[in-house]
């Protein structure tokens, strides 16, 4: 089970949104380097990075943040990013950049031949964000909800290659109500790729839940608000983490 720290950027800085909206921002730090390092430093064996502006904008807006991250870890472990990335180019430059995987949300929903292209293109290096409120796909950084249903788009996404899914919870992000288990392993359970539990995570009780449920195909989850908020400890998470895995 990957223990991933969200490092969500908006105006260079690090913030937290509430179900994503901007207006709830609270900034965390202004230096994300310095966050990455710290997390580095707890042990942290991938990061997860957001560019707000640039999902709302549908172009990437903290390249230089996002660069000055991937200096500070260098390859020491992988980075994601996701947020604006909507065309091959993009894409190409982020991943010269530095960057192990990009993460492509609501591209992937609105123009799927985009995402196949990408992953012939850049094949192992290209996961889906699938943000879902009540089994409904949302896009346009949540703002619209579709009729789409997430496990049928998420079998579609596999057959085109991604790498893995993030599946984010909106009526949970950052609300600290805990990850909706449910849901995601019923995604995973419908995949053989990885999925990404992402949304809610309030604290050690949600982490040991998904480490029962690994084996469905459960690989990871994003922490963010509960890192920031002291209600997450990283190490003692990790730590617990490594015990239930025999570590």
């Amino acid at each position: 089970m990957l223990l991933i720290p969200a490092i969500d950027l908006k105006d260079g800085k690090c913030v937290r949104l509430e179900q994503g909206d901007m207006k709830t921002a609270t900034t965390f730090g202004d230096n994300p380097a310095a966050m990455a390092r710290r997390w580095l430093d707890a042990g942290a064996r991938r990061l997860h990075l957001v560019d707000l502006n640039g999902a709302f904008a549908g172009k990437p807006v903290n390249e230089a943040a996002v660069k000055a991250i991937v200096r500070e870890v260098g390859d020491q472990i992988p980075v994601q990013m996701g947020g604006g990335l909507r065309d091959l180019d993009t894409i190409e430059r982020f991943l010269d950049d530095g960057l192990s995987y990009v993460i492509i949300g609501t591209a992937a929903v609105k123009n799927p031949g985009f995402l196949k292209d990408a992953c012939s293109a850049f094949g192992g290096h290209v996961i889906v964000g699938l943000d879902a409120r009540d089994g409904k796909v949302a896009t346009d950084g949540w703002s619209k909800l579709t009729g789409h249903e997430v496990i049928d788009l998420a079998k579609k996404f596999e057959d085109y290659g991604v790498e893995a899914v993030v599946y984010t919870d909106i009526g949970r992000d950052g609300m600290l109500t805990g990850v909706n288990i449910e849901a995601t392993v019923k995604l995973a359970q419908a995949l053989t790729i990885p999925v990404f539990a992402s949304g809610g995570l309030s604290g050690i009780a949600d982490i040991e839940k998904l480490c029962a449920v690994e084996q469905e195909g459960v690989q990871g989850v994003i922490c963010g608000r509960a890192l920031y908020n002291g209600s997450l400890d990283f190490v003692a998470a990790q730590k617990r983490v490594d015990e239930l895995n025999g570590g």
